[in-house]
């Protein structure tokens, strides 16, 4: 289940960094509040995770969902660099994240 709130913790932290994009500075009430919930949620979800997961591991695992999928929806939603060494970068944070989930006991 840890592994599962883990997950669920990095999609919720890409949600509050996408979020951070729409408040405008918080100055927009309704993304504002959608991001803050999210940041509450991501974190609460990784303190579960930090219950059965070391913190190294699951912090570098949270830390990259977020940067992996905001990069990627950075690219769909905000028309940012598709470039084939953006991609590959984004390939790596992946290929990191798998890593540490295969190597970790737990």
């Amino acid at each position: 289940m840890a592994w599962f709130y883990l997950l669920l913790a990095g999609l919720f932290e890409i949600g509050f960094a996408i979020g951070l994009k729409y408040t405008e500075g918080f100055t927009r009430l309704w993304p504002s509040v959608g991001t803050v919930v999210s940041a509450a949620i991501s974190l609460w979800l990784l303190t579960q995770a930090l219950k059965a997961i070391p913190v190294g591991t699951a912090y570098a695992i949270w830390t990259g969902i977020g940067a992996a999928g905001v990069a990627m929806l950075g690219i769909v939603l905000f028309s940012e660099s598709a470039s084939l060494p953006r991609l590959l970068c984004i390939a790596a944070i992946v290929a990191g994240v798998i890593g540490l989930k295969v190597t970790s006991a737990g």
